[in-house]
């Protein structure tokens, strides 16, 4: 019978402490924003009806469609940063930021269109900037 081999503590994807807790928090939360956008896109694109002000309200007068493909792209790329931050690299905690800040501004732009879905999509925006930021001296996850 073999003696099983200790797991080193770096070798360990997550440790114990409440920061692994935080990321994995915070990359839920940018996969369940990057399908809202994903949604949100979708409408734009084949529903430009479905919004309570016409293409001229809003604060960048673009066309619904355009505004559609915007959210898409976005909620994509907001998708894939929350799978690479769940590997825990820095560039990934660096790019969830960027993102949620740029989703954020795009909300508070597209808010006069659907408030009550800016303000939401906003609120989770500050929740994933908290969750990444709020522990940020530490290094608990896989390979900073």
């Amino acid at each position: 019978m073999s003696t099983p081999t200790p797991v080193r503590e770096q070798d360990r994807p997550y440790s114990d402490d409440g920061w692994s807790g935080w990321i994995m928090f915070a990359s839920t939360l940018m996969f369940i924003l990057g399908c809202f956008h994903a949604i949100a896109g979708l409408v734009g694109i084949f529903d430009e009806d479905y919004y309570l002000v016409g293409e001229n309200d809003l604060v960048v007068t673009v066309d619904y469609s355009t505004w559609g493909w915007t959210h898409l792209v976005l909620g994509i790329l907001v998708a894939a940063a929350g799978g690479a931050l769940l590997r825990g690299a820095m560039w990934a905690r660096i790019v969830a930021i960027v993102l949620a800040v740029l989703s954020s501004i795009a909300n508070l732009v597209f808010m006069a269109a659907y408030p009550l879905w800016s303000l939401i999509m906003i609120t989770v925006n500050v929740l994933v900037i908290y969750a990444v930021t709020a522990h940020g001296d530490r290094r608990s996850l896989g390979d900073y």
